[in-house]
């Protein structure tokens, strides 16, 4: 049990969570559950800051799983409209759990490692709603959070026993967050095997996952006096 973290419930009318193989051709199929990925941007969205690296332990999904399609016009790239039809995902509820961890790329920020400061801080960002817009995938799915404890209520799928969502994308490691020796310096995708468990997937560590693939290469953005607010000019952070 981590001391540092953080549950909400997450709502929405639509999410579009989508499958990147389904998006070479223009259109947008959601997977039927939030990856990794968009959950963890929904978490920064709540808080972040560079000294820390939220890890989404699990989603638990309230609602029943329903789909809606839409025929959209998209705009191409070389100007004017195209047709496309996106299927999302409808009337969505989840309940989220995560915790975060130090920044260890980041020996730059090592002053500004109070947990207690950031832990406090982003219980009462819950609170508010968080400190950005939220997204459920997309950004014309608006979310709303608010507390919550992750066991309590009832969910829909909560005695449904074992249900496998197969091969599905996890997430992105960049360069400022990678813990392994093979992915750092570079960006790399990664995949796994979703399960959910009566209505509770547990999510793998990013560096857990073994199938993944590097994309190219990247440099870690360091943060100093100029670039971050909480360094004062003795190049300290400040509490």
């Amino acid at each position: 049990m981590h001391e540092n973290k953080i549950e909400f419930e997450l709502t929405g009318p639509y999410a579009l969570f989508s499958d990147p193989i389904t998006r070479v051709g223009g259109e947008k199929l959601s997977y039927h559950i939030p990856t990794y990925e968009a959950l963890k941007g929904v978490v920064q969205s709540i808080y972040w800051k560079p000294t820390i690296i939220w890890i989404v332990d699990a989603v638990r999904v309230m609602n029943p799983i329903q789909t809606e399609s839409k025929g959209m016009r998209p705009i191409k790239y070389n100007g004017g409209n195209d047709l496309s039809y996106y299927t999302y995902l409808k009337n969505v509820r989840y309940r989220v759990k995560a915790h975060f961890e130090w920044n260890l790329n980041r020996p730059e920020l090592t002053s500004d490692r109070n947990e207690n400061k950031h832990h406090n801080i982003a219980k009462r960002m819950v609170k508010r709603g968080g400190r950005r817009d939220i997204f459920l995938g997309t950004r014309e799915c608006q979310g709303y959070i608010e507390p919550c404890d992750f066991d309590e209520g009832q969910g829909f799928y909560d005695n449904i026993g074992e249900l496998d969502f197969g091969f599905m994308y996890h997430g992105i490691t960049y360069a400022d967050e990678a813990v392994l020796d093979e992915d750092r310096g570079g960006l790399t995708v990664r995949f796994f095997r979703a399960v959910m468990k009566n209505g509770v997937v547990e999510f793998p560590r990013p560096e857990e996952c073994v199938q993944k693939r590097r994309i190219k290469d990247m440099d870690i953005k360091s943060f100093g006096e100029g670039n971050f607010s909480g360094i004062n000019e003795f190049g300290e952070v400040a509490p």
